[in-house]
């Protein structure tokens, strides 16, 4: 598998290549949002490390514009470790977000379990629930025909739901096997997802009929 690191602290790069070359996987790096982009298209790789403080341009740029119309998965590493620029990552698309000093040994768990998350895990048949299908093959979800624009997170999150109809679910849980248990990310980001997704699915997004709420609990599909 391809990864490509974005950073621009050669000694950081160094320790993350060298690991994860030694378990596998080719790796392929650059030091500017500008040259990552390049690389990214060039590339096409299976996973981005990426830096939020880059020259330039920053981390969270990088991703706002791969999200446009990508939904390869990227991991954040950053010395920021506030919960503000946690959940800005995340929400923009981020599939994990590493604060730095990390383990290298960790680092490299966190990219077996988004990769395996993002591909080894999904079904390889297509969900259909009335007027919507949901295809794990192409990562695409379609809405009376019509391709829906869903970030990786809306995109887990609805596949989640539809591949367990009528089942309540607790926003911890969503949180627990949508975006991990190691994710920092509070339960407030669900009502967030789901809210993006009944604006897309539901004939009257204010009086959902597809993504319910069941008071006191959380969330239940309706298929």
């Amino acid at each position: 598998m391809k990864l490509l690191i974005i950073d621009d602290e050669p000694t950081i790069v160094d320790a993350i290549e060298g690991k994860l070359r030694r378990e596998g996987y080719s790796t392929f790096t650059a030091g500017t949002a500008e040259d990552g982009m390049r690389l990214f298209r060039k590339l096409r790789p299976d996973l981005v490390i990426l830096d939020i403080m880059l020259p330039s341009r920053s981390g969270f740029d990088f991703c706002r514009a791969v999200r446009e119309n990508n939904r390869t998965p990227i991991i954040m590493i950053s010395a920021r470790s506030e919960d503000k620029d946690r959940i800005q990552g995340l929400e923009l698309g981020a599939d994990d977000y590493v604060v730095k000093p990390f383990n290298l040994a960790e680092l490299s768990a966190r990219v077996r379990a988004v990769l395996r998350r993002a591909g080894a895990d999904a079904p390889g048949e297509p969900i259909e629930s009335g007027d919507l299908v949901i295809d794990p093959r192409s990562h695409q979800a379609l809405h009376k025909g019509e391709p829906m624009d869903l970030s990786p997170k809306e995109f887990a999150l609805l596949q989640f739901l539809a591949l367990n109809p009528g089942q309540a679910f607790s926003r911890q849980a969503l949180l627990d096997r949508v975006w991990g248990q190691d994710a920092y990310v509070s339960e407030r980001t669900v009502d967030v997802h789901v809210h993006w997704l009944r604006s897309r699915i539901e004939l009257d997004p204010a009086h959902p009929k597809r993504i319910v709420t069941v008071r006191g609990v959380g969330y239940r599909f309706v298929s």
